[in-house]
């Protein structure tokens, strides 16, 4: 007679969160890693070439593993993922970073997490509370104030950028994560960015390639954000959610722009201010609240 052990609900969910803090910490290289490359690449080198590289390695996993092309009826939530995350949130934040700092950075995409969830509630008709749309309002606002402030009391392009990434990303994770329901993680990622190729090859070879050989720490940081940011931290990220449920493994994210600041002093030497520390700390807390006014 075979013996079944019962499964343990807290196990699987402290494996979730255990994975989901694995993505992030993947995620929370980006801004930096993209500030990085971006200076000797170029903002579009940077933002299709990663898309193609990431995008090459997902079709020889998918090629490895001989799955099937999904139904039809994903095709247009995919195509949301791949305009969203593949082309979206890497061009606009590689376009920011040209003019502000990975620190910087870091406190407007802090609003990616509420963004998400505003997101979520547009294509799953949810209704939340009015004390979350407070929360949402919030958190723009301290972003925005502390745009201004840094910017001498107006916003620079670099922030409409920013601005632009999380609508983006946030359409795109919404949409990835509403399509996991049905399609494993990583297929949505793999299918989003192999979907994307053609034209992400085409628009790489038709950027300006750098005049001079970029140093080696510019094709490390270029390296990173194609396979890890664009590819890989996915895997760990949507495992996480899985196990852990979206709502539990999910509240990791919101420790990401502190992390991303931190690498910004460390990796870059950029000069950390009060006002971003508290700015940073600001968007964490709103973002937090969003999640539990939901």
């Amino acid at each position: 007679m075979q013996i079944t052990h019962p499964v343990n609900p807290s196990r699987i969910a402290s494996a979730g969160w255990w994975w989901a803090a694995l993505g992030m910490l993947c995620f929370s290289f980006t801004l930096p890693a993209t500030r990085l490359a971006v200076p000797e690449f170029g903002s579009y080198t940077i933002g299709f070439g990663r898309a193609v590289v990431a995008g090459l390695l997902a079709l020889s996993v998918l090629l490895i593993r001989r799955e099937r092309v999904p139904e039809r009826r994903h095709w247009l939530g995919l195509g949301i993922v791949a305009v969203g995350t593949v082309f979206g949130f890497s061009i606009f934040s590689s376009l920011a970073l040209r003019t502000v700092p990975s620190s910087h950075g870091a406190v407007v995409i802090g609003l990616l997490p509420a963004a998400t969830a505003v997101a979520a509630v547009l294509f799953t008709r949810e209704r939340p509370r009015p004390l979350f749309w407070a929360v949402c309002i919030l958190g723009i606002l301290a972003v925005l104030g502390f745009a201004a402030v840094q910017g001498a009391g107006r916003l620079s392009i670099g922030d409409g950028y920013l601005c632009l990434a999380v609508v983006f990303a946030a359409a795109g994770y919404a949409e990835g994560g509403r399509l996991a329901r049905e399609l494993d993680g990583w297929r949505v990622v793999s299918w989003a960015l192999v979907g994307a190729l053609p034209f992400t090859l085409l628009a790489a070879l038709l950027s300006p390639w750098p005049a001079h050989m970029p140093s080696v720490t510019a094709w490390w940081a270029f390296g990173y954000v194609s396979v890890f940011s664009m590819y890989l931290g996915f895997f760990a990220w949507y495992r996480g959610l899985a196990l852990g449920g979206v709502a539990r493994a999910g509240q990791v994210q919101l420790l990401q722009p502190v992390l991303t600041v931190l690498w910004s002093v460390w990796l870059l030497s950029e000069h950390l201010s009060a006002l971003t520390v508290a700015a940073a700390l600001l968007v964490v807390a709103c973002a937090f609240l969003s999640r539990l006014t939901r």
